[in-house]
């Protein structure tokens, strides 16, 4: 008797990974901005991250992921005074199927987790050094690996996709872009800008005429560009990235607020303090202050 064989269908397959980390980042970590012709998700297991796409910025939760469609430009950073638990897995994809992961963000339920937890345990296992190592880059085989291995960390990651389209009709993205870019050029001169407010922020002194100088672009144009993708004029950013840098220093309790506004150019404690007020809607004081009575307060949570 010749018996039938039925081919199962496969949605999609995956042979190669080309990156895979589970790793705590630093305080003030932030990406090169990079695309790649492959796709990559980021898990935030603890704490929260900031990423910057050529569709959107978004702020990551606890128990949130996001995917990078091939060639799309993103950055990430972490949130001031935060270090955040990541897990990045990069892979070779070709189905069809995975256009339903283009520029969506998920919330994930625990068998998902659980999926996750399993490709790390897994990762652990198979690679020289292990995906949770600082040293870790890119896989390298771990040759006395266990038997099937490989092969394990194939299947939870196909299955854990799988999962997330069989479910995708019944959920929602977990968040929404904060803001719509629509020119690649764009974000990655929004980012490079950014970055250079960053370096300048100690200084006494910055100009839209040396900004603009800097970056072979018209103030009106340079004024245009930044106001749409961040909501705020560019020196007006500057401004907060200096108190948002201020607040932390407070809460680092290793500088008077003289030696701060020195640090972080002002010509005095007083002009530092109006700025402060203006921004941050209470004095230097108060929010110290304020910040004592919050770890007060969190002594007894654990």
């Amino acid at each position: 008797m010749e018996y039938p064989r039925y081919e199962l269908k496969r949605e999609l397959s995956i042979d190669k990974i080309i990156t895979f980390n589970y790793r705590r980042l630093k305080n003030g970590y932030r990406s090169v901005g990079e695309q790649h012709d492959f796709w990559e998700f980021v898990y935030i297991d603890q704490g929260r991250f900031e990423v910057f796409t050529e569709v959107g910025q978004y702020e990551l939760n606890q128990g949130e992921l996001i995917f990078y469609k091939p060639n799309l430009f993103h950055v990430g950073k972490t949130r001031s005074g935060e270090t955040p638990t990541l897990l990045i897995l990069a892979f070779e994809c070709a189905a069809p199927c995975m256009s339903f992961f283009a520029d969506r963000t998920f919330r994930l339920e625990e068998q998902e987790r659980h999926l996750l937890s399993r490709l790390v345990q897994i990762g652990k296992e198979a690679f020289n050094p292990p995906v949770d190592s600082i040293r870790m880059l890119f896989p390298n085989r771990l040759e006395e690996a266990k038997f099937g291995t490989e092969q394990l960390i194939i299947n939870y990651l196909e299955i854990f996709l799988l999962e997330l389209i069989r479910g995708g009709s019944t959920r929602r993205d977990s968040v929404k872009p904060a803001s719509v870019i629509q020119e690649n050029k764009q974000v990655r001169e929004t980012m490079r800008l950014i970055d250079y407010l960053q370096c300048h922020i100690a200084a006494s002194d910055l100009s839209m005429e040396a900004i603009c100088s800097e970056f072979a672009i018209g103030r009106t144009q340079l004024k245009t560009m930044f106001k749409a993708q961040t909501g705020s004029g560019v020196m007006e950013y500057w401004k907060r990235l200096k108190i948002e840098k201020a607040k932390s220093m407070i809460a680092d309790d290793q500088l008077n607020f003289t030696e701060i506004a020195e640090y972080l150019g002002y010509a005095s404690v007083h002009g530092f303090s109006r700025q402060f007020k203006k921004i941050a809607g209470v004095t230097p004081s108060e929010y110290a202050r304020s910040i004592v009575a919050r770890l007060e307060k969190s002594i007894h949570i654990r």
